[in-house]
């Protein structure tokens, strides 16, 4: 049980000191808000609590604007612990933004996380955050990474509730896979935890830290195969419940109860799928835990891909479609067109043509058609050409008085347009954090003095690259056809922008490229409509904000670039 408590401990050891993630708006000592768009795991803001020594080493004084190569130029420090920090930054040679590892070179782990940073570059594998540069230079070693704006982390998919079915089968196979490749070329992660996971906007997952993470906080592990199952399990497990299989709460999820032990994934919660269920408990059947069924358990991520392997297929659940306007029959009957279809196998008869009307009556009667024809053309010339002349001296007499048929049909009237109620809404985030997801009801109750906010931003007043926008998917109860939405905001300045979006449910399945754009609409003013161009019926709506003014401080937050929405009201 020695090491299963170890692994415990090492997946949710920032349950001690408050997390940055707790300091809403707070500045730090360089002016940086420490709650955006986590980059690494929030771990404990502490300094000076190495357990191996390392702790008393003095911190970098860094700041926002300081370049390292004269070319990533830090922007926000997001995680300062135990003698080192990490950054979101700027590569300002390829004009994109990147996460960079800083620690004195005198660092007791200095050297390792070199190595460890270099060899994870070598594995050159797509399904892992890759590693940029690690240089020493100037006492100082540092560790660049890719930076994902459209991805997000499993800690902040878990907050709106479990994975669906599917979602997690193909998690569990993609993490596995990754990390039987890495243990294969002689790498283990070691702290494969919900904040280490990613899903991209096109539904790959992605893992970051591999091998780094570990060597910033000094873990080591006699069987790293095994600890990087268990951890595997635990995402699991905690995909398909939204709980931590521990007896603590950690990363935002409440933990099992105590005394009860390990329970099964489907005894925690109900319709939970009884093949990942097990498999949960496959990967998390190490020291004494049983699996359901007394299967063997898996110890390496080899034995968890083929235990994936064996599992039936999950397939993908179905797209939903807008059901088409019932087709309008036609009077208009020939050939097949309203006859009941033939059976299968049986041979229709071939209907014989009538026969040619060759006799002399045959012939007398096409000669009476032909005049009857030839007559109806001269006396319909002769009215268009009378009605012709009559317009005309209408239009001369000018003291006529003109009048209008009764039987004169008027020109179409514009459709009137009536609100549309909303049924439902949860926020939507692309990457990183959700902003205020507990305040999404408050658009929508027709109460001007509530509202949902965002968080205060340093820059702006567009949101990218750092975080391409954030946005609320409302649920109209079925597939209607939107005019206009309506939005009040709490701010006014230069500028608010804010697009509307069709897509396919609360939680969306794609992106937002994936998604049938209805129209945009930017203002200075404290309130928006946004008309939409295209006539298209949909039941699910995504106000999607893109750009927010600088506004000043109030009770939420400090002075910065932010929003909030009032009110919102769709027309149709």
């Amino acid at each position: 049980m020695a090491e299963r408590s170890t692994a415990a401990v090492d997946v949710a050891d920032n349950s001690g000191e408050q997390p940055l993630t707790a300091q809403a708006d707070q500045s730090t000592a360089d002016g940086v808000v420490k709650n955006r768009e986590q980059d690494t795991d929030s771990d404990a803001a502490q300094e000076n609590t190495g357990t191996d020594g390392s702790g008393t080493t003095s911190p970098l004084e860094l700041h926002s604007g300081h370049k390292l190569a004269r070319r990533y130029r830090l922007e926000e420090c997001v995680t300062r612990l135990d003698g080192f920090s990490s950054w979101r930054a700027v590569d300002e040679k390829l004009r994109r933004a990147v996460g960079v590892h800083i620690l004195p070179a005198d660092h007791s782990r200095a050297r390792s996380v070199l190595a460890s940073a270099r060899a994870s570059a070598l594995l050159g594998d797509p399904r892992f955050v890759q590693v940029l540069d690690a240089v020493e230079e100037n006492d100082v070693v540092y560790v660049v990474h890719e930076w994902l704006p459209d991805a997000t982390e499993l800690t902040t998919l878990l907050a709106v509730g479990p994975l669906k079915v599917y979602d997690a089968y193909q998690m569990a196979s993609q993490i596995s896979s990754a990390m039987a490749a890495a243990h294969r070329e002689g790498l283990a992660h070691l702290r494969l935890n919900p904040n280490a996971v990613l899903r991209t906007s096109t539904g790959q997952w992605r893992i970051r830290g591999l091998a780094v993470n570990a060597a910033l906080r000094g873990i080591e592990s006699d069987t790293p195969q095994r600890t990087d199952t268990e951890s595997i399990g635990a995402l699991l497990y905690a995909a398909l419940t939204q709980r931590w299989p521990y007896e603590i709460d950690a990363y935002g999820l409440s933990g099992l109860p105590k005394d009860i032990g390990l329970i099964p994934p489907d005894q925690v919660r109900a319709g939970v799928h009884r093949g990942l269920s097990e498999l949960a408990m496959r990967a998390l059947a190490n020291d004494g835990a049983t699996a359901s069924r007394h299967e063997s358990p898996c110890t390496t991520p080899e034995e968890l891909v083929k235990a994936i392997g064996e599992m039936p297929r999950i397939r993908p659940p179905e797209p939903v479609f807008t059901t088409p306007p019932e087709y309008q029959r036609t009077t208009y009957q020939q050939g097949s067109y309203g006859r009941p279809a033939p059976g299968l196998g049986v041979t229709q008869p071939v209907p014989a043509p009538p026969p040619p009307l060759q006799s002399r009556t045959g012939k007398a009667l096409k000669w009476a058609v032909s005049a009857l024809l030839i007559a109806a053309l001269g006396l319909g010339s002769w009215q268009l050409a009378d009605a012709l002349i009559d317009q005309g001296g209408s239009a001369d007499d000018t003291n006529r008085t003109q009048t209008t048929d009764g039987n004169d049909k008027s020109p179409q009237k514009p459709k009137p347009s009536k609100p549309l109620t909303i049924q439902d809404a949860q926020e939507y985030v692309a990457t990183g954090s959700a902003q205020a997801p507990g305040d999404v009801a408050k658009t929508y109750d027709n109460d001007d003095s509530t509202y949902w906010r965002t968080k205060k931003y340093n820059a702006g007043p567009t949101l990218a690259p750092y975080k391409p926008g954030v946005g609320i998917v409302y649920d109209l109860g079925s597939a209607k056809e939107i005019s206009t939405a309506s939005i009040g905001l709490r701010y006014t300045g230069n500028h608010t922008t804010v697009h509307l979006y069709a897509t396919d449910s609360l939680s969306p399945s794609t992106g937002i490229d994936g998604m049938k754009k209805l129209g945009s609409a930017t203002t200075s003013t404290g309130s928006l409509d946004v008309k939409v161009s295209d006539s298209v019926k949909t039941q699910y709506v995504l106000l999607w904000i893109t750009a927010v003014p600088n506004a000043p401080a109030d009770g939420y937050s400090s002075a910065g670039y932010k929003q909030a929405i009032t009110d919102l009201k769709f027309t149709g």
